[in-house]
């Protein structure tokens, strides 16, 4: 599957189950989850669970404050730091993904699955301004005001969901397209403030 860039450098995307979904699976998932949950949490990532998607930023497993002082004082983005926060970023949403029953397949620790994220590395001088990381937190709080409560209709989602998949084996379309918007949303904002990939504004929406 090949990501497009052109609206906004940040891409995400689930692939929606073809064959049914193992209603065993679904129904022991919040166990089934807590190995790869403790491997997550032991690279220093908090994990929200539930279609929020994790608050990396805040426990220290991204790479937040060495990148802004990089951006702010030489006008530069190391490589492979942007290549960990994605890395992990990535990782981080198969886990969030299995745990909102989307997708079977158990996390992969490096492998993409069906869960594809992308993020454009930027020009630092031509396209990131140097003072804008000291306050894109503080811009985002618009974002973390509407994602409150879309966390909250989504954790409502997924419990629906899970009744659904018990009977039917499937994960409502509409449902699921609701909780992956969430996800994209949220990797989105955390993409603008604290990985600080792109100065472009998140966009109030879920779609692609």
């Amino acid at each position: 599957m090949t990501l497009q860039h052109e609206m906004y450098p940040v891409q995400f995307d689930v692939d929606y189950p073809v064959a049914p979904l193992s209603r065993v699976s679904t129904f022991f998932r919040l166990v089934t989850v807590i190995p790869i949950s403790v491997v997550l949490i032991s690279l220093g990532a908090g994990w929200a669970g539930a279609a929020g998607v994790l608050y990396l930023s805040a426990i220290g497993a991204l790479l937040v404050f060495p990148p802004l002082l990089m951006i702010l004082f030489k006008q530069k983005y190391p490589r492979w730091w942007f290549d960990w926060n994605l890395e992990l970023m990535r990782f981080a949403s198969r886990v969030e993904v299995y745990t909102n029953l989307l997708r079977d397949e158990y996390p992969s620790t490096d492998e993409e699955q069906a869960v594809h994220l992308d993020m454009a590395y930027p020009d630092v001088p031509g396209q990131l301004n140097r003072w804008l990381p000291l306050v894109k937190w503080i811009l985002a709080v618009p974002h973390y005001m509407v994602l409150f409560f879309l966390t909250i209709a989504a954790f409502i989602v997924i419990t629906v969901a899970w009744f659904a998949i018990l009977f039917t084996g499937r994960y409502p379309r509409d449902l699921f397209n609701f909780v992956v918007g969430v996800m994209r949303w949220w990797i989105r904002v955390v993409a603008y403030a604290f990985i600080m990939a792109t100065d472009k504004y998140p966009p109030f929406h879920l779609s692609q």
